[in-house]
């Protein structure tokens, strides 16, 4: 009923895994998936030879390698212990419900220590390439018999594989915790998080904008390189650019914020607002002392305490001393230079957008490069920027909006994601303005809200970015439906 594909290295875990594997009465053939063609074989085993594991080349070579039922794929050489009956409970699942892939939790060792590894429920906007499913995959054969990759890729075969199979199917996971493996990626969160910019990474990912854009059209979600226009009103705002810094309790960097907008060098009037969300660490007297010297800086202290960062950015937008372009400023980063909003502004006057979104450099707290280095997200083209940004996980900083359109949208009242939210939606009808040179510092360190996540929030953060990804693509599914 089952063919088993497991990378193969020859390491002792890879035979203590085959013994358990051969002694399974669903387990039809066993297929191993090396790079050595020098390697032993072990007996009852049949070799498929691979350059990489993601590639066209081998998916291609897995579904014809056999005509089981069902493919168990490991998707990583590693230390595996399989829990009690845990291919038993893999194949009832996908047997009696016939969806076309399930997976589950699992257990993963770090530092000598095991912990739960709980993975998201997979929905319609689960299209980051990334998805952690775990290193198990039970896939239903059935439904890629109508699989055919439309050119050969060498890192996207698998995710397209993957994209075909939700459009066919459903995905189960099951959340019990069935396998036990070694935890290969030990970054922290706020490293991670970082991979789809790294330049190193280009290749993959030009890759994979191909693939999700194929996916987009035949889900009827892609969305054609139409805009609408944005006119500026020039009679309507007393300022011209306004930058917006919400805070929380960060009187360590909160001054070296505000410091780099009052240093800001333009030919129009800006001022900033910071939306001070109750902060009990002294930010709040910080402040208050610049405000004093500097009346181009305005304290907002909200009514309401139920404000995340996207409800204290609703604040600033919507008060009256609110310039026409609004530009984002974390408190704690800084601003690259002394042009910053200029620039931000001339690029708004020059594309007609509704949104405009920069380049920034990574840095320590000494301001001192660290990798990635320069983000400058250049998976985002005028032409397909927004499909694409239904497959990453940001659009890039600093983000500035043109006030009217952004009062009318609103942004979530959430402190995760709110701004990536809001440009979704704003991309759907609008284009979205880039800059390409570094224009912020995104400083790093320790208090960083999203520096070392565990994972539970980081399934929180994940599986709330996949939900207004679905949002989105029913939305521009409704969208080209009404277009007819």
């Amino acid at each position: 009923m089952i063919s088993v594909y497991l990378p193969f290295s020859g390491a002792q875990y890879n035979f203590d895994l085959l013994k358990e594997l051969k002694n399974n009465k669903l387990i039809k053939k066993i297929f191993l998936l090396t790079q050595n063609s020098q390697i032993e074989i072990p007996n009852g085993c049949e070799v498929l030879s691979v350059e990489n594991l993601t590639s066209s080349k081998t998916i291609d070579s897995i579904l014809k390698s056999d005509d089981s039922n069902y493919v168990l794929l490991f998707t990583q050489d590693s230390h595996y212990e399989l829990g009690q009956f845990a291919i038993e409970r893999f194949y009832n699942v996908i047997n009696s419900t016939q969806v076309a892939m399930v997976y589950s939790n699992y257990l993963a060792v770090n530092e000598n220590s095991i912990v739960r590894h709980p993975v998201n429920d997979y929905q319609l906007g689960s299209l980051r390439d990334d998805f952690d499913f775990g290193s198990l995959l039970f896939i239903n054969r059935n439904y890629c018999q109508s699989f055919l990759s439309e050119e050969e890729y060498k890192f996207a075969g698998l995710y397209e594989l993957r994209l075909h199979l939700s459009r066919q199917s459903e995905f189960i996971r099951i959340p019990e915790f069935l396998y036990t493996t070694i935890e290969t990626d030990t970054r922290k969160s706020g490293v991670k998080q970082f991979d789809y910019v790294n330049p190193k990474n280009r290749d993959v990912q030009i890759e994979m904008e191909k693939v999700v854009t194929s996916h987009l059209k035949k889900i009827n979600a892609y969305l054609e390189p139409n805009f609408k226009k944005v006119e500026f009103k020039d009679n309507e705002f007393e300022f011209e650019a306004t930058v917006v810094i919400p805070v929380k309790n960060r009187v360590s960097t909160i001054a070296d914020a505000i410091n780099s907008v009052l240093s800001q060098k333009a030919n129009f009037k800006f001022n900033c607002i910071v939306v001070d969300n109750y902060s009990t660490d002294g930010t709040t007297e910080k402040i208050k002392e610049i405000a004093s010297k500097d009346e181009r800086l305005i304290h907002v202290i909200p009514e309401r305490k139920d404000l995340g960062i996207g409800g204290c950015w609703n604040e600033a937008i919507q008060n009256k001393n609110c310039g026409r372009f609004a530009i984002q400023l974390d408190s704690d980063d800084i601003y690259a230079n002394e042009n910053t909003i200029q620039i931000v502004v001339d690029t708004f006057r020059k594309e007609k957008c509704a949104m405009v979104v920069g380049t920034y450099r990574m840095t320590n707290f000494k301001l001192e490069e660290i990798p990635p280095g320069i983000v400058d997200h250049k998976e985002w083209t005028p032409d397909n920027g927004r499909n694409n940004a239904l497959r990453i996980n940001g659009l890039g900083a600093p983000r500035a909006f043109y006030t009217p359109i952004l009062r009318e949208y609103k942004i979530p009242n959430v402190s995760y994601g709110e701004d990536y939210a809001v440009g979704l939606m704003i991309s759907r009808d609008y284009q979205i303005g880039r800059i390409y040179e570094p224009i912020y510092l995104c400083r790093r360190w320790e208090g960083n809200s999203d520096a070392a996540l565990d994972i539970d929030k980081q399934n929180i953060y994940n599986e709330y970015k996949d939900r207004i990804r679905t949002i989105e693509v029913l939305a521009r599914i409704r969208k080209n439906k009404n277009a007819i």
